[in-house]
């Protein structure tokens, strides 16, 4: 009887070391895909620090970073057009990120084109660098991040965890979708519709902003999910599909370590006191309020603790 007992304890250590070489597997198969999904994301551009920075961020030191969020909506034969800007700064101190939608229609200067035009035109003239050099111009910050989003692939990600849930103040029908007032889930497809839609509602295109907030915010949130990590690799495909950004793999590694908590609390600011001019042959562009300009972009410096 002894030995019979003998030989079944034996047989634990190697069932043990199966075990370990099952999970040891499946761990270095999600490190190399996520690897590989990073560096297929990461797209350089023509700096590595802000003009408006003496020095690089440095995520180790937990120190506040801004990015800018290109949402394109992309063409056939056509370079498209930057129809969503948002500037987004993280503080991982404080726990928060502060967000403000851009209006697309926002004349101002098109660093590197020797014009004032349309802020979402910079994109089509000479993509990100131009797009991101625009927009710190007319904010007068440094944006440390750039991140291109295709809009039509956005719902990829969004189904990839697993869909997310918004609260929605208005009640509305869009690209033949409903979607009642209060709190509802969504899918990608319908992700993209709720964004979208900006005629029916009174607050145009600022009620349109506060729902691209909704779903980022519940990206963000579904992300950190155990149901998202078991399925990581959608995600990642989803990811690397649709999003270019000039983060490179370690910064996001960091990022996700010592920055996710920031998520947790969005305040949207917003950009409402300009006003519409018609110009050049009767286009409309949206004029920024100077004031209301300036404060935001104090909140925003603040927030990244410049001086």
């Amino acid at each position: 009887m002894k030995r019979a007992h003998s030989k079944k304890r034996k047989k634990w250590p190697w069932i043990i070391a199966l075990i370990g070489l099952i999970i040891g597997g499946l761990a270095l198969s999600i490190y190399l895909d996520l690897t590989s999904t990073l560096k297929e994301m990461y797209k350089p551009i023509g700096r590595e620090v802000s003009d408006k920075r003496e020095v690089n961020i440095i995520f180790d030191k937990k120190e506040p970073f801004s990015v800018l969020v290109l949402g394109v909506d992309e063409r056939e034969g056509d370079k498209g057009r930057s129809d969503t800007m948002i500037v987004m700064t993280v503080n991982p101190t404080l726990k928060s990120t502060k967000m403000v939608s851009i209006p697309r229609d926002t004349y101002t200067e098109i660093v590197g084109h020797g014009t004032q035009d349309k802020l979402n035109h910079a994109f089509a003239f000479g993509g990100i660098q131009m797009s991101l050099d625009s927009v710190e111009n007319l904010l007068d910050m440094p944006i440390d991040y750039v991140a291109e989003v295709n809009m039509e692939g956005f719902q990829d990600v969004v189904d990839a965890v697993g869909g997310i849930t918004v609260r929605n103040t208005l009640d509305f029908t869009q690209d033949a979708i409903h979607f009642p007032a209060g709190e509802i889930k969504l899918t990608g497809k319908e992700a993209l519709s709720y964004v979208r839609m900006r005629k029916e509602d009174p607050s145009g295109d600022w009620g349109r902003q506060d729902r691209q907030r909704q779903v980022i915010q519940g990206v963000l949130q579904q992300g950190k999910s155990v149901n998202s990590l078991l399925n990581y690799r959608s995600l990642f495909n989803a990811l690397g599909d649709n999003i270019k950004t000039n983060m490179t793999f370690d910064e996001m590694v960091d990022v996700q370590k010592n920055y996710r908590d920031a998520a947790d609390k969005i305040e949207q600011l917003h950009f409402e006191k300009g006003t519409g001019k018609r110009m050049n042959g009767g286009i409309w562009y949206y004029m920024m309020d100077e004031e209301e300009l300036q404060e935001v972009t104090g909140t925003l410096k603040q927030h990244l603790e410049l001086k």
